[in-house]
């Protein structure tokens, strides 16, 4: 299952135990001045998600994770997510959504975030067929803006989640940087993920300095030292976090996501998610 399909899954299934997600003895953990606020982006552990979702939020809680983004709610109603964050002491800062949520649909989109908490709704993922040229790019950053004024009306802000694709050359140009100029700074904000950018080629450090505030969000995922450059979890891997970090947050980003899109076990990445925020200073 791809992340366009994923955000739109509506599943239900058997119950996670509760005692099988944590472990004992994970710590709260909450921000201070030199570290982040834990968060988990849940398609990590969207396996236990289709399974029950109550259950998987209060382990991620139960492991000292504080804030969640969401990518599919599986059937749930808006309030029943709310009443499930509430109890467990969860906020839920950000969704992912896919492109057609940003058309006829919106505004209803707009109201289900409004109960369930969300201060940003994040477009995941574009299909290949609108990557293939600059003014589809273009348009698209007209789009994000359009969609942006309507969000902003709300107190709501949309946002937009790389991948790798977005730093090849089309057209002599790199996308990201198109979007970048397309997008008003006042409307559109920016998650980056951390893997994909390296994992193109780019350097995240440049584009925090150069991006001064446009950014609310990163996506925290490591790279192995295999010849493929593929996933590992967070501090297992080679990227350089103890550079990276401190200037995403010199950049103004607040909300800090562990995120494996294929972990081999989804509870041991989050674990290590939380050891990660427990070691890693901004």
């Amino acid at each position: 299952m791809n992340r366009r399909e994923f955000t739109a899954a509506l599943a239900t299934g058997l119950m996670v135990p509760r005692a099988l997600a944590a472990g004992p003895g994970h710590p709260v953990l909450g921000r201070s001045a030199d570290h982040p606020t834990p968060g988990i982006q849940l398609y990590t552990l969207r396996s236990l998600m289709a399974k029950d979702v109550e259950q998987t939020l209060a382990a991620v809680a139960d492991m000292g994770y504080r804030e969640v983004e969401f990518a599919g709610y599986f059937g749930r109603r808006p309030e029943q997510i709310r009443d499930a964050l509430t109890n467990l002491g969860l906020l839920a800062p950000s969704a992912h959504v896919d492109i057609e949520a940003l058309g006829s649909t919106w505004s209803q989109t707009i109201d289900r975030a409004l109960v369930m908490g969300h201060r940003y709704l994040i477009l995941a993922w574009i299909a290949p067929a609108r990557r293939g040229s600059i003014d589809g790019w273009r348009r698209l950053g007209d789009q994000l803006n359009e969609a942006g004024e309507l969000a902003a009306r709300a107190g709501i802000t949309i946002g937009y989640h790389n991948h790798d694709f977005e730093f090849a050359p089309v057209d002599g140009r790199l996308p990201y940087d198109v979007l970048l100029e397309a997008t008003d700074p006042n409307l559109v904000t920016l998650e980056l993920d951390l893997y994909w950018i390296i994992k193109a080629g780019g350097d995240p450090v440049a584009y925090f300095e150069k991006g001064q505030g446009r950014y609310s969000m990163v996506h925290v995922k490591d790279m192995d030292a295999t010849p493929a450059r593929g996933m590992t979890d967070p501090g297992k891997g080679i990227i350089e976090f103890e550079k990276i970090l401190p200037a995403a947050a010199a950049a103004g980003v607040r909300h800090w996501f562990i995120e494996h899109d294929q972990p081999a076990d989804p509870l041991a990445t989050a674990r290590q998610g939380v050891a990660f925020f427990q070691t890693t200073p901004l």
